[in-house]
């Protein structure tokens, strides 16, 4: 992928516009999942936020649905030679968008107004500002084709996930709690989906096509 994105941006092929897209369908699945989380944890008034993130999720499904249209346009101009990159494109354009589904599951549970377990939000506030900047260097990662940075994005994603499904455990063995324990385990697991669909995006920089979604350092699995 990594040669083939740095062609594209400096060749007039059409596809730069795409990736312009798509680097705003980023942008926006941010600021999505930082409205929903500062309504879950941070005691924003989901009211007040309500149609400005609904706005934002319809332009990165717009988004989406403008960038397939032009893949497919511009595959059957081009041909088979950039037909593997559209296809890669096409895997992580839905990554992206998978990104603002889950904030607004997140901003659902912020709706519910139960809260989260007291001694879980320090440890849900320093994920979601860990992710929160995960996702905005994801975009710069991805602008710059930056195969090193790629790399340390990866494992911190990894470890983020990591830590996201050792807290679900905990909280599963615990027999009180009600819909607060509910509510916790869900923004773990919501948390943990965007950093893999953020880390997913990310993958395309140092794997290959057939390899999307699937980053193993050692090449063993």
């Amino acid at each position: 992928m990594f040669e083939w994105l740095k062609a594209l941006r400096s060749q007039p092929s059409g596809l730069d516009e795409i990736l312009q897209y798509f680097e705003q369908m980023l942008e926006d699945g941010r600021h999505t999942f930082d409205a929903a989380t500062n309504a879950l944890m941070g005691g924003t008034d989901p009211a007040t936020i309500k149609d400005d993130l609904w706005a934002t999720d319809k332009r990165i499904n717009s988004n989406e649905r403008r960038i397939r249209r032009r893949l497919m346009t511009h595959a059957a101009v081009h041909g088979r030679t950039e037909f593997p990159v559209c296809l890669a494109l096409m895997s992580i354009v839905k990554d992206a968008e998978r990104i603002g589904d889950y904030s607004k599951n997140l901003f659902d549970l912020a709706n519910l107004g139960t809260g989260i377990l007291s001694n879980s939000k320090d440890d849900l506030v320093q994920l979601k500002d860990k992710v929160s900047r995960l996702l905005a260097k994801s975009r710069n990662i991805y602008e710059t084709q930056d195969e090193e940075g790629a790399r340390a994005f990866i494992a911190e994603c990894e470890a983020l996930q990591k830590h996201c499904d050792t807290e679900m455990d905990a909280l599963c063995a615990h027999d009180e709690g009600g819909g607060k324990i509910l509510i916790t385990g869900l923004a773990f697991r919501y948390l943990k989906r965007i950093s893999a669909h953020s880390m997913n995006i990310i993958t395309s920089v140092v794997m290959p096509l057939d390899r999307l979604d699937y980053y193993d350092e050692d090449g063993q699995g």
